[in-house]
């Protein structure tokens, strides 16, 4: 970890234990080390910092491009491990970003829906997603987090709520991805689409832990 990511780290780390009482279930399920993508839900603004810090290990982020234009932004997220993408994640600069620094045995969390709910439900899966899952070749860990009540996209100000999250089993994927070497051109978003579509299956399907 960087400095600038580490006093990141650390502060995450502690607001979420001491001010909304979060819970941490499965990290054991994340490889240590090596490649990884982080699928997960997206229900606040807290969710990429939560998942980071919940990990014991750096991670990339994703975030959208405008927000590296700024003079004081954009340096600070890129020390944060930030990759600049389109909202969906397709984007070829994006695309090249996060496959470079998946073969540099990075982690990287992806959101399929590729925004935040509405509602505290899960939308559907963006095909963008997909291509991401596909051309890289890294595992691939559902994520579930439960931060929806604490802050929402129809708060101003964050309530002092618990917060979770669970990691799943790494997806078995790896047809899809034998599948879209071998098949014709006019397939592959169909392909994507499924991937993406796999993704968000396996991480509906975790449920949350009554302690």
């Amino acid at each position: 970890m960087t400095l600038i990511y580490w006093l990141a780290w650390s502060a995450s780390k502690w607001i979420f234990k001491n001010l909304f009482r979060c819970r941490v279930y499965n990290p054991e399920r994340v490889p240590a080390m090596g490649s990884v993508i982080l699928a997960a839900n997206h229900e606040s603004y807290f969710d990429p910092p939560f998942i980071g810090s919940s990990l014991s290990r750096p991670i990339n982020y994703l975030a959208r491009e405008n927000i590296f234009a700024h003079w004081l932004s954009g340096p600070f997220f890129r020390r944060l491990n930030t990759v600049p993408v389109d909202r969906d994640g397709g984007g070829a600069k994006g695309l090249k970003i996060i496959l470079d620094r998946l073969l540099n045995n990075n982690g990287i969390i992806i959101f399929p829906e590729g925004t935040r709910t509405f509602d505290g439900e899960m939308l559907s899966s963006q095909a963008g997603i997909g291509l991401t899952i596909i051309k890289s070749e890294a595992p691939v860990v559902p994520v579930r987090v439960w931060t929806y009540k604490a802050y929402n996209r129809n708060q101003s100000f964050p309530r002092p709520l618990m917060i979770s999250v669970k990691y799943g089993k790494p997806l078995d994927i790896e047809h899809l991805r034998a599948r879209a070497k071998k098949c014709r051109r006019g397939e592959l978003r169909e392909i994507y689409q499924e991937a993406a579509e796999a993704t968000m299956c396996a991480i509906k399907k975790l449920r949350p832990v009554k302690d």
